[in-house]
């Protein structure tokens, strides 16, 4: 009893013990309750603010420590909009991007204007401003098509990039406002902003990535890269704050640069989503709620009118701006309802705005009461609007992202892997797990079912030690899998041979598609390794030879060399649909170097995915001056070489050299050798050892690739 008496119970709480676990207790259950009433979890959230909040039981205030998290989850908004847009189709629609963000802003700014100035009885320069703060959106529902799988849309593409567009201009306008109120708006002042503006541009696109790619290249740890993420984040904000902008433009940015290192499918991704999600975003939304004071109902007209006039303009406008943007570019009904969603709910730069606006004093009434740009009645009216137009998103984004979630799921229905469509990773050494198994979940597409096997194989001769290396690789690669939501299926055999334990496994599972570690210590003499060389030998599935040397979300691109005739081969369809997949997961531009006839084929099948872009194709035919290659890969790219078993259509006598191209001039670069599905060739049979490698096996190669490089190199 007498430590109740020291806790202090009065209202608004001041326990920071309890006011955190307050608001967790509401970011947990608001969503649950409202959901069952088929109410958006985001209104539910805001609602719950609302209820909580100074306004309501005030059970809470609206203090630097709701503001600090508010904040920083306005921008996690922001930055996950720009991490997670499709940047070849943001590029590829930049002028659509345009043409959307004039009509969303000019359609509301024009009415607005005249609805404020003949409606509502305020000055031309008290209208322009009022106009341009309901012409923005922030796009407070853009969890929920996050959470449908949406995100990549052209609708949603557009809306973000209208987003950047409606909140420039509005801020130049608040700028240039301000300014004429202030008296300083002069051309020194547009000078400097423009100034800035190109200094804070130039270092985010250009010194940015320099810094990102140096530190993944550096540090693994999972801590330190999320921590370093968000960092760079709130640096973006800052120095977009300094170069007069708004900071959410600056989260925005930072976004769009992290966007090519982080990859959708990567452990990083999950994390950066489960925390915004679970802790920031839901901060925000809730002092979203508290901002709200119902009891401006029952305080007079004024601000009812001054509200009624706004949300009538903002929605409806917003709406004719998405309708008319829908049917110029030809979009589905469904799509315009999607952009009109998330382009409608007003929160960030619509607060800030109209703050800006009631902190500026323009005169002295005669009672001595100041003279505000904007009045207290218009304050209140934009609070009622950030209530109605979350609300209207909320559930129309709702609607629309489910139902375009199901349109696509439908029109992909038919299954674009083949049945029985099975990927093995041959784990050996611990120090290479996290590398193959991040490059073995990216060979199969995200919600895909098709199965992922890890394989240590444990030798007769080190039995003990062995299968301790392999439970503990086989954990590693479990956790590595489930950081990103995956499975892997963990396997551990005995065998006398390693190479036939990975044989036998192959067949026992019906694998389609192998990923083998390349062996430590190669030369050019022993360059696969016995093992690589015993598989490659004696399998037909789809081969893939990994050497990694930097984490896959710092590669900028994938610089493919493909065979001539590759096109003719059993397995080429199989092998371009690995190669798309990967681009597509990680994010990375793809440029193939092949014959024009091979180029043309991959071509084809290419336009058959139309999510997959930014393809570049470069005719190749000097396969004699293979170390041409040498100055077309750069520092940060993967070089996937194709090749071929011996005695098969696509096989290249000059890549027999292979071994000694690659260690001597790739030895720094990642690189992927490519050995697609093909039937043993007849005259691959098997021969006695002839020599003695390296390692715990003894056997020679003894059939295709393997067994010509292995003649090759002894001579």
């Amino acid at each position: 009893m007498i430590l109740l008496n020291t806790l202090d119970f009065s209202l608004p709480l001041k326990n920071p013990v309890i006011i955190f676990s307050l608001v967790l207790f509401i970011i947990l259950f608001s969503p649950i309750l409202f959901q069952r009433i088929k109410v958006p979890h985001i209104i539910g959230l805001i609602i719950a603010g609302v209820v909580v909040g100074p306004y309501g039981l005030n059970l809470l205030q609206r203090d630097s420590s709701i503001v600090l998290f508010g904040t920083v989850g306005l921008l996690y908004i922001m930055f996950l909009a720009g991490l997670e847009i499709d940047l070849s189709e943001f590029k590829k629609n930049r002028n659509k991007i345009l043409t959307f963000g004039l009509i969303t802003f000019l359609m509301p700014f024009t009415f607005g204007v005249l609805a404020s100035h003949y409606a509502l009885g305020f000055s031309i320069l008290s209208s322009v401003l009022l106009a341009s703060m309901f012409s923005t959106h922030t796009l407070v529902s853009y969890p929920i098509a996050s959470r449908y799988g949406v995100t990549r849309n052209l609708a949603v593409t557009l809306t973000i990039g209208a987003t950047m567009v409606t909140d420039i201009i509005a801020l130049v306008i608040l700028a240039a406002i301000s300014g004429l109120a202030k008296g300083s708006a002069d051309t020194a002042f547009w000078v400097r902003l423009g100034g800035s503006s190109l200094v804070f541009v130039g270092l985010v696109f250009f010194g940015f990535p320099v810094v990102v790619r140096w530190f993944f290249k550096r540090f693994t740890d999972s801590v330190s890269q999320y921590i370093f993420v968000l960092a760079m984040v709130l640096l973006a904000a800052f120095l977009a704050e300094m170069a007069g902008l708004e900071a959410i433009i600056g989260a925005f940015f930072a976004g769009l640069v992290l966007n090519e290192f982080v990859p959708h499918s990567s452990p990083l991704m999950n994390r950066i989503d489960f925390v915004g999600n679970a802790l920031f975003i839901p901060f925000f939304l809730i002092g979203v709620g508290m901002l709200v004071d119902v009891s401006v109902l029952v305080k007079g007209t004024g601000a009812l009118k001054v509200a009624g006039v706004i949300v009538l303009i903002a929605i409806v406008t917003k709406y004719i701006a998405a309708k008319i943007t829908q049917r110029v570019f030809r979009l589905s009904a469904v799509e315009g309802d999607l952009m009109f969603g998330l382009s409608t709910s007003h929160a960030a730069a619509t607060l800030a705005i109209i703050l800006v606006g009631y902190n500026i004093i323009i005169g002295e009434a005669p009672n001595g009461e100041p003279v505000r740009l904007l009045n207290e009645d218009v304050l209140n009216g934009t609070i009622l609007l950030i209530l109605a137009s979350c609300a209207v998103s909320s559930f129309q984004v709702e609607k629309s992202a489910r139902t375009l979630a199901q349109l696509e799921e439908s029109n992909n229905a038919a299954p674009t892997e083949p049945s029985g469509e099975r990927i093995l990773l041959s784990l050996a050494y611990p120090d290479t797990v996290v590398d193959m198994v991040d490059l073995g979940l990216l060979m199969r597409p995200r919600r895909s079912q098709v199965p992922v096997y890890a394989l240590h194989i444990v030798s007769d001769d080190e039995e003990d030690a062995q299968e301790a290396l392999g439970v503990k690789m086989m954990e590693q690669a479990q956790k590595q899998a489930a950081a990103t939501e995956r499975e892997i299926v963990p396997l551990i055999r005995h065998d006398a041979s390693r190479s036939n334990g990975i044989v036998y496994t192959i067949k026992e599972q019906k694998i389609t598609s192998v990923l083998i570690g390349l062996h430590k210590g190669y030369s050019p003499a022993s360059f696969l390794g016995p093992v690589a060389e015993k598989i490659l030998a004696s399998t037909t599935e789809e081969i893939f030879v990994y050497q990694s040397r930097q984490p896959l979300n710092t590669l900028a691109r994938i610089v493919a060399a493909v065979p001539p005739q590759a096109e003719l081969e059993t397995g080429f369809a199989h092998w371009l649909g690995t190669v798309q997949t990967i681009a597509k997961e990680a994010a990375l531009p793809l440029v193939f170097y092949a014959s024009a006839a091979t180029l043309q084929a991959i071509q084809a099948l290419n336009a058959l995915d139309s999510s997959l872009h930014n393809v570049k194709y470069v005719g190749f035919n000097e396969w004699d001056d293979f170390l041409i290659f040498s100055k077309e890969v750069k520092a940060n790219d993967l070089f996937l070489i194709v090749s071929s078993r011996r005695g098969h259509t696509s096989h290249v006598r000059q890549l027999e050299k292979l071994p000694y191209y690659l260690s001597k001039y790739f030895q720094d670069n990642s690189f992927l050798i490519l050995l697609p599905q093909q039937p043993l060739a007849p005259e691959a049979a098997t021969t006695a050892p002839e020599v003695s490698f390296a390692g715990t096996e003894t056997e020679p190669p003894t059939r295709g690739v393997g067994r010509y490089l292995h003649r090759i190199f002894r001579k």
